[in-house]
């Protein structure tokens, strides 16, 4: 798993490559502890390099929305693939995110 951060204005972007699994855990964390201190108005996470998602990832996932929502900052996904955004909807989850095809569209969503 990789991941890159990019800042747009008031909005960071954290670009993820990979699997969204357990192993990547430690590193997801750190990085979205990280950029919620830093107190901007929100993360987008730029899904377009993640080709699966398991059980762990989806709690990462829902992790990152609650620690987003503790500290009044807003979480969005853009570009999940449709194996991903299959399983955000079998499990129910898909409501649980605002979730855009496009990266820029996500990060405009916050003008």
């Amino acid at each position: 798993m990789k991941i890159k951060t990019q800042e747009y204005n008031d909005v960071t972007v954290v670009e993820l490559q990979g699997e969204l699994d357990g192993d990547f855990s430690e590193a997801f964390k750190n990085t979205i502890t990280d950029i919620l201190a830093k107190r901007k108005s929100g993360i987008v996470l730029d899904m377009s390099g993640i080709g699966f998602i398991d059980s762990q990832g989806l709690e990462l996932l829902l992790w990152a929305r609650d620690q987003c929502g503790d500290v009044k900052q807003q979480l969005r996904l853009a570009g999940l693939d449709e194996n991903c955004l299959k399983i955000l909807e079998v499990t129910r989850l898909e409501s649980e995110f605002d979730h855009y095809m496009e990266l820029a569209e996500a990060v405009m969503s916050f003008a």
